[in-house]
């Protein structure tokens, strides 16, 4: 699996740097707009404690996840240890939130379980089911993010439409497109996931931690709110995430740099009733316990990079 920095077309990788690059420069205006005084008066709330909890948090969520696919693949038959699966999870996910790629992390899971010599089909059907299961997830807290959403409709007409803001907003409107979309995919890829089709309680027990995932970072979400004083529900930050994730899913960002960013912002402060400066702050503090919290995953990229044999 080498030369993976060429997965992927041309236009497409354009369209990520140009959207990254938009993304970016709006939250760098947030930013500037804002006032970096605000923001820091809003971290210096924080205590100690809450970050490191936080970030304890975020490692439960990315365990949860590695267990989630781990479900996966050995339901499938597929005989791989648990340190093994833990180490080709931590791969994709420091790709995902560490490396400027437009390669994503279920293509360095594929290449590293491939050169480990593991049957390439099962593993790319146990990455879209991981990644279904995911998204099931996050669709069953959408409900939770209705009461706000027509408050952000209301709010994005009226008040926002000639602003760097309306960028952020106009992302949303495309949500319930999305989810349409969404849906479909899940339909045109069912004949792959035939391999589960009698595998209830394996799926189950995978969307069971993908509901741990969950917790961990709703819950790391609520407790640094609650230290910056604007405290939330945690069914509403559930909700209100939920959007932000499908957001995300637009393809127009590179990992979502300056995207999450931005409509985390705009979403939490419109929906929720938070501050800007206090949206701003959770904003970048969740993009950089993501960041460390994917670090371990630094020691196995490289042999999945060179395409040595026996990453795991």
């Amino acid at each position: 699996m080498k030369h993976l920095a060429d997965k992927g077309t041309s236009p497409q990788r354009w369209l990520r740097w140009i959207g990254s690059l938009l993304s970016i420069g709006v939250l760098i205006y947030l930013l500037v707009t804002q006032g970096w005084h605000e923001i820091g008066q809003a971290l210096a709330r924080l205590s100690l404690w809450q970050v490191a909890l936080a970030l304890l948090l975020m490692f439960g969520s990315r365990l949860a996840v590695t267990l989630r696919w781990h479900v996966l693949l050995r339901s499938a038959g597929v005989p791989i240890p648990f340190i093994y699966t833990l180490r080709l999870t931590f791969s994709g996910l420091f790709a995902s939130n560490v490396l400027p790629t437009t390669i994503g992390g279920d293509v360095f899971r594929l290449a590293g379980a491939v050169q480990s010599k593991l049957d390439a089909p099962t593993i790319t059907a146990s990455l879209i089911a991981d990644r279904l299961i995911g998204m099931a997830g996050m669709a069953m807290a959408l409900p939770f993010s209705l009461p706000s959403w027509t408050i952000l409709q209301n709010r994005f007409l009226s008040e926002f439409t000639l602003t760097p803001f309306s960028l952020s907003l106009s992302l949303c409107n495309p949500l319930l497109d999305l989810i349409r979309k969404g849906i479909n995919f899940i339909r045109d890829t069912l004949h792959i996931l035939q391999i589960w089709q009698h595998q209830r309680r394996a799926l189950l027990l995978s969307l069971g931690w993908t509901w741990v995932h969950m917790l961990c970072l709703f819950t790391s979400l609520a407790l640094l709110l609650n230290g910056l004083g604007e405290p939330l529900a945690l069914w509403k930050i559930g909700g209100l995430w939920s959007l932000v994730y499908f957001v995300t899913l637009i393809p127009i960002s590179i990992n979502g740099y300056g995207l999450q960013e931005i409509s985390m912002t705009v979403i939490f402060n419109i929906g929720g009733g938070i501050s800007q400066s206090a949206g701003l702050t959770i904003a970048l503090l969740i993009r950089l316990l993501t960041m460390i919290a994917s670090l371990p995953g630094a020691l196995f990229v490289p042999a999945i990079l060179s395409g040595e044999d026996g990453v795991i």
